[in-house]
């Protein structure tokens, strides 16, 4: 495909949720997706290893302001754990380091080793990942054969359910925070049951708001655009499907291009907070603002009128 140039490209703005095929990297997708739309900018909320496949939210355009937002969205996972493998990476795709024998535990006590797993808890991020230590890439030092000290990090996991057990293959559904490694979740499982595993398969179903429902294949993007830029850009949400769960405001005209111009405007409503949806007359969103207890809103992100 070739690359679009800045003279052919077009100022389209929307998220666009992309079920990531196994075997590329989360920037390869991204950078398909943008040459598809023609799109100036684009930005991804979140990567997916290689192995992984499922939902990679892409944001084009105005909706790239909004993608520092959608890291901190929870996510969900489909993983399947193979048992009695341990490999260097944490996943199918790395050498294997340690093989054990591994008992099929009762089903009453995989259920109990889960549980240990919910609500906060601390995890040591993996040595393969994107995290730095001194300006380099964790994951660069790895390759390397070099470990460093990690600290451990606050997790949440809201919801960890065992949906199938093909011994030694075990399939979870995970419901998690921002900052979650699955890797590292799927090795503390197994260490609980004095075990050891890893992550065999791995499909994200979900971030923030979306579902696996709305995803497009790369494949089928490819069709809507042979079909014409009206037929792909029906692909796309709008910005604010992912800002539902904020609370949300309208003002007059006057008051919208005032926050456009970035003065501070005072409002009646009961609303108050951070990040608060703001729309004009007609129902578009002019941006996101910080509104006080006083009613004064100062913009906190401006979208393009």
């Amino acid at each position: 495909m070739a690359r679009a140039t800045r003279a052919d490209s077009r100022p389209v703005s929307g998220i666009v949720l992309v079920d990531k095929p196994a075997g590329l990297t989360s920037n390869r997708v991204l950078q398909q997706i943008k040459r598809l739309f023609h799109a100036r900018k684009a930005g991804h909320t979140g990567t997916l290893d290689p192995l992984a496949t499922g939902m990679l939210p892409v944001c084009l355009g105005a909706a790239t302001r909004v993608t520092g937002l959608m890291l901190d969205a929870s996510k969900s996972y489909r993983v399947t754990a193979e048992f009695g493998i341990a490999t260097e990476t944490g996943d199918a795709a790395g050498s294997i380091v340690e093989r054990r024998p591994a008992d099929e535990p009762e089903r009453s006590a995989l259920v109990a080793a889960l549980a240990r797993f919910q609500g906060r808890t601390l995890q040591t991020p993996p040595m393969y990942s994107a995290l730095k230590h001194e300006g380099r890439r964790l994951y660069e030092l790895a390759r390397q054969g070099k470990r460093v000290e990690r600290q451990p990090r606050e997790i949440e996991i809201f919801d960890l359910v065992l949906e199938s057990v093909t011994w030694p293959r075990v399939t979870l559904f995970v419901h998690c925070s921002k900052g979650t490694y699955v890797r590292s979740l799927v090795a503390d499982v197994a260490a609980a049951l004095g075990s050891i595993a890893h992550v065999q398969a791995l499909r994200r179903t979900a971030v923030g708001p979306f579902d696996e429902s709305q995803m497009h294949s790369v494949e089928m993007l490819e069709r809507a655009a042979g079909e014409g830029v009206e037929s792909l850009d029906r692909c796309l949400l709008p910005i604010d499907a992912a800002l539902q769960d904020r609370p949300s405001i309208r003002i007059s005209e006057a008051e919208a291009l005032a926050l456009r111009q970035g003065r501070r405007i005072v409002v009646r409503t009961p609303e108050v907070g951070q990040g608060v949806r703001v729309y004009d007359p007609v129902g578009t969103l002019v941006g996101l603002g910080d509104l006080s207890a006083a009613g004064e809103l100062r913009s906190a992100c401006i979208f393009p009128a």
